[in-house]
C-alpha cells in the first residue's frame, strides 16, 4: 500500500475506547449518523474505527425484488424526513447513484464500478485508521446534494484530499492491489455476521451491537457508563 499523508495514530493512541461500525457507501443512514460520530470522537476518548461493507444490493441482488413494497417506501420517506429533523443536507439518491439499478424492475446489474471503487477506496482508509475522515468529505460529496456526477473528473480526489489524505494514493492502491482491499471488506462482513445484527449502520462496542443512526446516543451512553471520559 502507498504512504498517505494524514495517517492517524494507530488505535487505542490517546483513545481507550474502540468502537466499530459497519458502514455502507450507499446507505443514507449511515450517512445521516456521520456528524454525531465526528462528534462522538472529537470530544471523547474513543476511537470511531469505519469498517465498509457491501450494499445489500450487491450482497444480494434480488432484495429489492422480494422485499415488501413498503420497505422501500418508508425507508425513502424516513431518511427524508431524519434529515430534516437534523438539519442535514441532503439529497436521494447521489447523481449517479452508486448501484447501478433499474428502477422499474428492480433489477441490479452484474457490473458495479461505482460501488466498487467507493468501498476499496473505503478500505483503503481504513487500512490507514482513517476511516471517518474519509467519510467525513466523501459521503457529503455523495450525500448533500451540492454535487452532481461526483464519479467524473477531480471530485473524488479533491475530497480525499480534503480528509487529510493522498487521494492520487488511495486510488494507486485500489488499481494495483484490490484484492488486498477485498479482503479488508471480506474480514469486515465476517465480523458483521458474527455480531448480533445484519444492517448498516451497525456500531459493536466490547461485544455489544447497536444498529441503526437513532443508537448513536445510547452507544455514548453505554460508553460513558463504563468511564468513556471527555478529551481534555
Amino acid at each position: 500500500m502507498n504512504d498517505v499523508s494524514g495517517e492517524r495514530p494507530a488505535p487505542g493512541d490517546g483513545a481507550k475506547f474502540h468502537v466499530d461500525v459497519f458502514w455502507s457507501m450507499r446507505s443514507p443512514f449511515c450517512y445521516l449518523a456521520l456528524d454525531r460520530l465526528l462528534e462522538m470522537e472529537r470530544n471523547f476518548e474513543v476511537f470511531i474505527d469505519i469498517r465498509p461493507v457491501w450494499p445489500i444490493a450487491v450482497r444480494k441482488p434480488d432484495f429489492f425484488k422480494t422485499v415488501n413494497p413498503k420497505y422501500r417506501r418508508y425507508h425513502s420517506a424516513d431518511c427524508i424526513r431524519m434529515a430534516e429533523y437534523l438539519n442535514i443536507p441532503f439529497r436521494r439518491p447521489p447523481v449517479p447513484d452508486p448501484i447501478i439499478q433499474d428502477e422499474e424492475t428492480l433489477e441490479v446489474a452484474k457490473d458495479q464500478p461505482y460501488i466498487r471503487t467507493l468501498t476499496l477506496l473505503a478500505a483503503a482508509a481504513q487500512i490507514r485508521n482513517a476511516g471517518l475522515p474519509f467519510m467525513d468529505k466523501v459521503m457529503r460529496l455523495l450525500w448533500d446534494g451540492s454535487t452532481d456526477n461526483w464519479h467524473e473528473g477531480s471530485h473524488l480526489i479533491d475530497a480525499m484530499n480534503a480528509a487529510g489524505l493522498n487521494g492520487h494514493a488511495l486510488m494507486a492502491d485500489v488499481e494495483a492491489d484490490p484484492e488486498t482491499l477485498e479482503q479488508v471488506i471480506a474480514e469486515n462482513e465476517a465480523s458483521q455476521e458474527a455480531s448480533d445484527h445484519w444492517g448498516v449502520p451497525l456500531m459493536v462496542y466490547n461485544g455489544e451491537t447497536f444498529f441503526g443512526q437513532d443508537r448513536v446516543h445510547i452507544l455514548l451512553w453505554r460508553m460513558m457508563q463504563d468511564g468513556l471520559a471527555e478529551r481534555a
